[in-house]
């Protein structure tokens, strides 16, 4: 009987370009999960940067403000969410009803991290509607 020789080298080829696939796919897998779990975070950040918009024109309004002051604002931006922008609009309509006159308002809040085209953009938009 004839002894093979060179089984081993094959053997131990195919070992090393299974490992070397395994290995590039936890890679590509781990890379994935980081910057989906970092959309995530962004995305908390900027509702919650919509949100204190939302309460900002709550404020306003609830002090006697109108939709004047909340549309002459100018984009907002805050120190802790730094590179995030919040747009706000605002409109109102009145209802009369028995005695009584009422203004409902409408707010929208944008909220936007980066630009549109970029890969890291996200926003965020949140509209309430309250009577006065």
């Amino acid at each position: 009987m004839k002894q093979q020789r060179g089984f081993s080298i094959v053997m131990a080829t195919f070992v090393l370009v299974v490992l070397g696939l395994l290995g590039a796919y936890m890679v590509r897998l781990s890379a994935s999960q980081t910057s989906t779990s970092l959309n995530a975070l962004q995305g908390a950040r900027a509702y919650q940067a919509a949100r204190a918009g939302i309460e900002w024109s709550l404020a306003r309004i609830s002090t006697g403000g109108s939709c004047a002051d909340i549309n002459s604002q100018t984009a907002m931006s805050f120190t802790g969410l730094s590179g995030f922008s919040v747009r706000l609009s605002c409109t109102s309509q009145s209802y009369s009803e028995a005695d009584k006159t009422l203004s409902v308002y409408k707010i929208n809040a944008l909220s936007q991290f980066g630009n549109y085209s970029s890969i890291d953009y996200v926003a965020r938009e949140i509209e309430v509607s309250i009577v006065n």
